[in-house]
């Protein structure tokens, strides 16, 4: 999920986007869905149920909203901006303790890609051999406050991560906050040789989900239903083949090369990101005691401005719907 903007090119892509999904239709409710990104393969289910009408089909009219570096999808469901976001667990959680009302209704991805990468000749072979070394991360990334605590981590120093891997091809000594669906791809592909550690292995686990206000799922229980099932439906067609969204993706985010895509969506696959179990009947499922861990997590790293009731955060009603 490299943070690379091109952004004449990505501007006219989002454009088409918006005009060719915009407009609700008579007989559809219509639906606008925040996510965290431009279009990319971490996004696809969403959009093999778009193209292959699966929101249609449950009487919806979605229109898929594109993110980018300053745009927050919480606020954006929580001031009726938009009906459902993409976010993760951890997020969803810090945002119900600032008193905004949402609920993760199904998980994307059963583990956050995020990690780091270094130089293959670094020192630092796991997470505790950061001590004395800087990092290029985003700032106020609460996993690495997470990465201090649990590894004690006195002399370990914070640069504002650029998006880019400019500066990790130039120092052989750069460490950076990565997504291996995503970055190393780049790295490998400029020559460099690279070792990456992932966040989830440390103990810090948090679910990528997707999410509305509570108050929608109160008064329009029905149509979160619909599209928590027709999303897992794409997810499901996409992990099975992506070569039609990924056409797609690449027609509306033309920063990207199908070389690209293809090495994420493997990536995806070969994680073990979107199924538990690797069992497709599975997908979407959030466990109550994980976002308990969670929660005590945040707790103890003092994120939570105040407790909350984690099982607030989330609803299970939906997932088993949508299989």
């Amino acid at each position: 999920m490299i943070r690379v903007t091109k952004c004449v090119a990505l501007s006219l892509a989002l454009l088409s986007l918006v005009a060719c999904h915009g407009g609700a239709k008579s007989n559809l409710i219509p639906v606008k869905f925040q996510t965290d990104w431009y279009p990319q393969p971490e996004h696809g289910g969403f959009y093999e149920a778009q193209l292959k009408g699966y929101y249609q089909q449950e009487g919806l009219d979605v229109t898929i909203a594109p993110g980018g570096p300053y745009i927050v999808a919480e606020q954006q469901v929580s001031l009726g901006g938009a009906q459902f976001g993409m976010s993760s667990s951890d997020r969803i959680l810090d945002a119900v303790a600032q008193g905004q009302p949402l609920v993760a209704v199904a998980a994307t991805m059963q583990h956050d890609p995020q990690g780091i990468m270094m130089h293959a000749n670094s020192p630092v072979h796991k997470f505790g051999d950061l001590e004395g070394h800087t990092i290029a991360i985003k700032t106020g990334a609460t996993w690495f406050q997470y990465l201090v605590a649990r590894y004690h981590l006195k002399n370990v120093h914070e640069t504002p991560a650029t998006y880019s891997i400019a500066n990790f091809l130039q120092d052989r000594n750069y460490i950076q906050q990565i997504f291996v669906t995503s970055e190393p791809f780049f790295a490998r592909k400029a020559g460099a040789d690279i070792r990456t550690l992932l966040i989830s292995e440390t103990g810090y686990d948090p679910y990528r989900v997707f999410f509305t206000s509570q108050s929608y799922v109160k008064d329009h229980p029905d149509v979160v239903a619909k599209f928590v099932r027709a999303s897992l439906r794409g997810w499901r067609d996409y992990m099975a083949d992506p070569k039609q969204v990924n056409d797609e993706l690449l027609r509306l985010n033309p920063a990207m090369t199908p070389d690209q895509m293809q090495f994420t969506w493997q990536a995806l696959k070969d994680g073990h990101f979107i199924y538990p179990d690797d069992d497709p009947s599975k997908d979407g499922d959030m466990q109550p005691d994980r976002w308990a861990a969670l929660d005590h997590q945040l707790t103890d790293l003092k994120v939570l401005r105040r407790s909350i009731d984690p099982a607030t955060a989330y609803t299970l009603q939906f997932i088993s719907a949508g299989h």
